[in-house]
């Protein structure tokens, strides 16, 4: 309804609109750290009314004419990054730059110069679609954008395949992990969690993140057998040279973004700046992660940055020879291999499900969230 302020209220359930659409009955939808840059008022275009939400699974109510892979009853996963299947994008597994699932691409081309695709629940610049935090949900492109989930693996383990899994498992893939490389994590929320390890799967022999909640490294340690620092209590660029050899890690994954925290001046020049509008993001973890990342490594990107930042050292980038890949993640492409590990007991995400609330509650369970009280790293609503 406003920045901060949010509402539970009834509205009219959804239709097919498309003969490609999908109704889907929500059964778990899950708060993203993303969802707080719409709260917080950093991403434009949002709207009084919008539905937020766009990590979820669910049960097919209702399929469109053209739907052919699901049938109602099926449970599902739903990609929260919406792709037509078609345009050129598609076709090169790029779903998240999708030509065709934004219908209102002209507001993000005014920033961007080019839209990204449509995300459930994130802004109209992003498509204006509606988001998960509710019963009902349409879902278009519902034979791209929808996977089925066998038997046995359970509602809770299923919802983070649709965007924590596959983000965490984007950044580590974008990293370009080697065999015994060293991998450094900045942001131990679900997509962190999921990136550590993810960078195991993929061959990393040391993973070492970073956050300043104790419950938060805590998780990182015994379930993602990660080493841990807490940027409150020491210098992170001399702790990771000294941890390193001297050389620097071969990877560094940002998985903060816009609303990074950091200590000491540099926090309050990014919040005074960006609380000015001056500047729309506060990048104190990319700053550290192209400064920390050794000559010849790489940098991935996948928490979010809406906007414009400055002081971000790009001579050190360029000099060093810094590989930096970003994005928003393409679920279509990774949630069927995410899917296969889950089944295997390779992975279980359901360990960041650390909250189960109504979705009448959905303010109170988003204040836990965006407070990180109660050792809260992931509410999610069972409508």
């Amino acid at each position: 309804m406003g920045t901060n302020h949010l509402n539970v209220e009834r509205v009219p359930d959804p239709e097919i609109i498309n003969p490609q659409d999908a109704i889907v009955r929500v059964i778990l939808s899950c708060v993203c750290g993303s969802d707080l840059h719409l709260l917080d008022g950093y991403v434009p275009t949002m709207r009084e009314g919008d539905i937020i939400g766009h990590e979820f699974m669910g049960e097919v109510v209702e399929t469109g004419p053209n739907v052919k892979r699901f049938r109602k009853g099926d449970r599902v996963i739903v990609g929260s990054i919406l792709g037509c299947g078609d345009c050129w994008f598609c076709q090169q597994n790029a779903w998240s730059l999708c030509d065709n699932s934004n219908p209102h691409a002209a507001l993000a081309e005014k920033t961007y110069g080019y839209s990204p695709a449509g995300i459930f629940g994130y802004s109209h610049a992003f498509g204006g679609y509606a988001g998960s935090h509710a019963e009902l949900i349409r879902v278009p492109f519902a034979d791209k954008t929808m996977i089925q989930i066998p038997e046995g693996v359970k509602d809770e383990s299923a919802l983070f395949v649709s965007d924590a899994f596959p983000t965490g498992f984007m950044a580590a893939d974008m990293a370009d992990i080697a065999p015994g490389d060293v991998v450094v994590v900045w942001g131990c929320g679900g997509v962190g969690q999921m990136a550590i390890r993810s960078a195991f799967l993929l061959g990393a022999s040391r993973v070492i993140a970073i956050d300043r909640f104790p419950e938060r490294l805590e998780m990182a340690r015994t379930h993602g057998r990660a080493e841990t620092l807490n940027y409150t209590e020491v210098d992170i660029l001399e702790a990771l040279k000294e941890m390193t050899g001297g050389r620097g890690p071969d990877r560094c994954i940002d998985a903060v973004g816009m609303e990074a925290h950091t200590t000491g001046p540099e926090h309050y020049y990014d919040l005074v700046k960006q609380q000015l509008r001056l500047e729309t993001d506060r990048p104190a973890v990319l700053r550290q992660a192209i400064l920390a990342c050794r000559k010849g490594g790489t940098v991935s990107i996948v928490g979010v940055y809406s906007g414009y930042i400055d002081k971000v050292p790009m001579g050190a980038a360029m000099n060093k020879g810094l590989t930096l890949k970003m994005g928003q993640q393409h679920p279509q492409k990774y949630m069927p291999r995410l899917l296969e590990y889950v089944q295997r007991g390779d992975v279980d995400p359901a360990y960041i499900l650390t909250h189960r609330w109504p979705l009448d509650k959905g303010p109170e369970g988003y204040q836990m969230f965006k407070k990180k009280t109660d050792e809260c790293i992931r509410v999610v609503f069972a409508p």
